[in-house]
């Protein structure tokens, strides 16, 4: 439990394996409710990623897949420096103070590895839009019944891009950080859209629910 875009009971040496395996993206979250939630849906994101911007993302993967756990690693130790408040919002992670000894960590490096098996996903869907916008729509659904908030869908989003930057060196370009900045925009997006359909269906069932219980209480004389 306990990361921003992941979910429970991935292997680590599978996590970035074929389809089927997408529920490691779906799973138990816990991070503290957003107050700014309002429970409108958001109109949908446009998908404006260009073909050359496909072929540039998917370029720069066949490169990174090859780091892939390091790069999950990084991606967290460099979100909890830059947010130190999303740390208290993880928890297995909220008492643990030394970067050092969080690098070293399991699960850490298997709530890395959930990360990038979305991030692949993803890569993987951006000939088939359909299924790309399944994919983060569900992912942002989840995060609401996990209470996991819209506001820490983008913190990813750049910190990868941080985190991957000195790995490709020369191959990491102007254009290929449009390509990626583009392509994390669009699933935070749908991430949300996702979230703010599932907490309107949840308050939904809440008024029946309570509806249900005032039916059936007996008139008192």
């Amino acid at each position: 439990m306990g990361c921003a875009v992941s979910g429970p009971d991935v292997n680590p040496d599978s996590a970035l394996s074929e389809e089927k395996r997408s529920p490691s993206v779906e799973g138990a979250l816990d991070l503290k409710t957003d107050p700014e939630c309002k429970g409108d849906e958001e109109p949908k994101e446009p998908f404006l990623l260009s073909e050359v911007q496909k072929e540039l993302i998917r370029a720069s993967w066949v490169i990174l897949h090859k780091d892939i756990a390091r790069v999950g690693v990084i991606v967290f130790i460099r979100l909890f420096e830059t947010h130190p408040e999303c740390k208290d919002a993880f928890f297995l992670f909220r008492d643990i103070d030394d970067f050092q000894q969080l690098k070293m960590s399991k699960e850490l490096q298997a709530h890395g590895l959930r990360v990038m098996s979305f991030i692949e996903k993803s890569v993987g869907r951006l000939d088939q839009t359909d299924k790309l916008e399944h994919l983060a729509f569900e992912l942002g659904r989840s995060h609401c019944r996990y209470q996991a908030p819209p506001k820490y869908y983008e913190y990813i989003g750049v910190q990868f891009i941080q985190a991957v930057r000195p790995i490709l060196k020369e191959d990491w370009t102007p254009e290929v950080e449009e390509a990626w900045e583009n392509l994390f925009q669009y699933l935070a997006a749908t991430m949300r859209r996702g979230f703010y359909t599932e907490e309107k269906v949840k308050a939904g069932q809440s008024l029946l629910s309570r509806n249900a219980r005032v039916e059936s209480t007996p008139d008192r004389i």
